[in-house]
């Protein structure tokens, strides 16, 4: 399904990348903390080390592996039908309602916006489904795509802890360049984009999404 073969890093492909992953790009990232603000409720992340701690995890065995693969097989997807399954086991992987909601709003949002300025037609993929698309169609990078795309998936969490915790902007950002080689490293190991390689075990995180599902008092979405 992808429409060119991988083109080389160009300052075109980066500058693209960095404007559908970047905070201005409208897929309201900011409204979600993936169940942190669950997680800060509870005590369960505190400061800058659980904070990390939970971050790491969620990369290695939640959201962030599985939509790392989900992004390298939509953008292998060699045709519409194997695109639809791919999207149909990703909304089956998110854990709980709020994280299918997250998901589901996030893609549609890119979708629209995407389809709008760049002329590709993604329809109502979720998110991470839509992105490997989107770059498909317009052969950027994949080693790129899903490095950036995990850089600002764990830039919005670390957001959301500042928001909920006592961190500052410099311990974030340094956070956030610790966490970094982690992004690379598993958009290497997830590029084939086998879904045999599905699997989660981030089983707080995955808990603490579905009791913000009924949290009382809560500044984000999910």
């Amino acid at each position: 399904m992808a429409t060119g073969a991988p083109t080389a890093m160009s300052t075109e492909a980066i500058l693209t990348l960095t404007q559908w992953l970047s905070p201005a790009y409208p897929v309201g990232a900011f409204a979600y903390s993936h169940g942190l603000e669950a997680a800060a409720d509870a005590g369960q992340v505190t400061d800058a080390a659980t904070l990390r701690d939970w971050l790491e995890t969620t990369l290695l065995h939640g959201a962030g592996w599985n939509d790392g693969l989900f992004l390298a097989a939509a953008y292998r997807a060699p045709d519409a039908d194997a695109l639809a399954q791919i999207d149909a086991t990703a909304r089956a992987f998110a854990a709980s309602k709020e994280r299918l909601l997250e998901t589901n709003l996030q893609g549609n949002a890119f979708g629209a916006v995407t389809d709008a300025v760049w002329q590709t037609d993604l329809a109502a993929l979720c998110y991470p489904v839509a992105v490997g698309r989107a770059a498909a169609i317009k052969a950027l990078p994949q080693d790129l795509t899903a490095t950036l795309y995990l850089q600002a998936f764990i830039s919005n969490l670390i957001a959301a802890g500042q928001r909920l915790l006592p961190i500052g902007q410099t311990e974030g950002q340094r956070l956030l360049r610790t966490l970094m080689p982690l992004c690379v490293r598993i958009a290497a190991d997830t590029a084939p984009g086998s879904l045999d390689q599905l699997g989660a075990s981030a089983f707080m995180g995955d808990i603490a999404a579905m009791r913000h599902e009924t949290q009382h008092s809560r500044i984000f979405r999910t």
